[in-house]
């Protein structure tokens, strides 16, 4: 495979050797098995987020052929509520199912928990502490839209965008979208075909909540929430829950499995300063002015923020954007996910509505970007959502997406990005 990075250069692997790149080095290249996938389907159910987390933990360790006794590690996405921890998930899923002995970790990325569990996982496996380790997350969401729990809290960022500015999701959902349309000159008819497009696509996902195709002209219709958003421009909030079964490659040859999907690289990258480009929920930067380039998005030379995130990935797997053959990603909005485009490098800045209307990104094109529907279709239930991205390009890279399914995967890459400045990346392979 290509060893390119999404400008047209050599990975950073040729060029320099990150902190992590020696223990990547070891273990299988830095790979690890995808032994099993299972989920919970997405919905509002009323239950307790460990319900559904122990469906999604049993389904994927019947897709393994893995018993739970043989588990020794569990990586649980934590439980949020905007800015504050809510559950200790690792030992609350290891409880539910039972304790058998294994250790146990809690990450807390709000939207990238998932991705940071994913990682926790990998890096044991890798050293060679345990051979299995199932990573799970799962969530039971309030009503409506998240907001902050109640208390005054000054050094919570989300709270204090809440409280400065008022600035709900949808509002700096609507931010990103205004700045699309200064920027490149994106319309609102743009933004609706994100939502026919993955609307389609969840169709045939038994998995998701929302199954039923739209027109751009119902989404136009719809309320606007956040100018220019309409109510069908924003992903709802749903319970729901993913986990996947993680094993060591030689574990997974001594259960006949010669050629699993891998998970190849994983990013859980920050931001570095200068960041010239504001961010939300953080609403300062260290200085526009002083980076020099407030134009052009950061400092000369230095990828911004979101830029930055699948590019680690991509460098940890030794791929490129070009290797790619289908992406999940990040749909909060249907304008976050043209913005997404780009940051995978699977065009430049600016040509991302035309990716999209050339059919590119939809099922049949040369890159099928969310093909189970994205947030769009399922909604958001934090912890379990960048798990249930690699759930789903596990079944595109073993061809049994059924309905959906993207021909010949063999690369497939998940972005996403948290609170506090957390971008995650999945790169998977087979």
């Amino acid at each position: 495979m290509s060893r390119q990075g999404p400008s047209g250069q050599a990975s950073g692997l040729a060029r320099r050797h990150s902190p992590g790149s020696l223990a990547l080095a070891l273990g299988s290249g830095g790979q690890v098995a995808v032994l099993g996938v299972g989920m919970h389907p997405w919905g509002k159910w009323g239950a307790n987020f460990a319900e559904y987390g122990v469906v999604a933990a049993r389904a994927a360790l019947d897709d393994a052929g893995v018993s739970w006794s043989e588990v020794q590690f569990v990586a649980g996405g934590e439980t949020v509520r905007n800015g504050y921890p809510g559950y200790v998930a690792g030992s609350t899923i290891a409880q539910a199912l039972g304790w058998n002995g294994a250790q146990v970790s809690t990450s807390y990325g709000a939207c990238a928990s998932g991705s940071m569990a994913i990682d926790v996982a990998r890096a044991r496996i890798l050293a060679g502490l345990c051979d299995v380790a199932l990573v799970v997350g799962a969530d039971t969401t309030p009503k409506g839209f998240l907001a902050p729990t109640k208390g005054e809290r000054g050094d919570d960022p989300d709270w204090l965008r809440f409280r400065l500015l008022g600035a709900t999701n949808p509002t700096y959902f609507a931010f990103y979208a205004r700045r699309r349309m200064e920027l490149f000159g994106a319309t609102p008819e743009d933004f609706a075909l994100v939502k026919v497009k993955n609307a389609r696509h969840g169709l045939a996902n038994p998995m998701a909540r929302y199954r039923k195709e739209v027109t751009v002209e119902e989404v136009l219709e719809s309320p606007i929430v956040s100018d220019p958003l309409h109510l069908l421009d924003i992903c709802a909030t749903s319970d729901g829950a993913a986990a996947l079964v993680l094993t060591s490659l030689e574990f997974a040859r001594r259960r006949g499995i010669a050629d699993p999907v891998r998970v190849a690289g994983v990013a859980v990258v920050t931001p570095s300063f200068p960041n010239a480009v504001i961010d939300m929920p953080n609403f300062a930067t260290d200085s526009a002015a002083a980076g020099g380039a407030a134009a052009a998005g950061g400092t000369p030379g230095r990828l911004s923020f979101r830029d930055s995130i699948a590019r680690a990935a991509y460098e940890q797997a030794g791929v490129g954007p070009e290797d790619v053959d289908v992406a999940e990603v990040y749909d909060l909005s249907t304008a976050l996910e043209l913005d997404w485009y780009e940051n995978i490098g699977l065009c430049a800045p600016g040509e991302a509505e035309k990716l999209l209307r050339d059919g590119v990104t939809t099922l049949g094109g040369r890159v099928p970007v969310n093909p189970s529907g994205g947030l769009a279709c399922f909604g958001e239930a934090v912890p379990a959502q960048a798990i249930a991205q690699v759930c789903e390009l596990t079944w595109q890279l073993r061809g049994s997406a059924s309905g959906r399914q993207v021909e010949r995967a063999r690369v497939g890459v998940t972005a996403n990005q948290g609170l506090f400045g957390h971008g995650s990346s999945v790169v998977l392979t087979r």
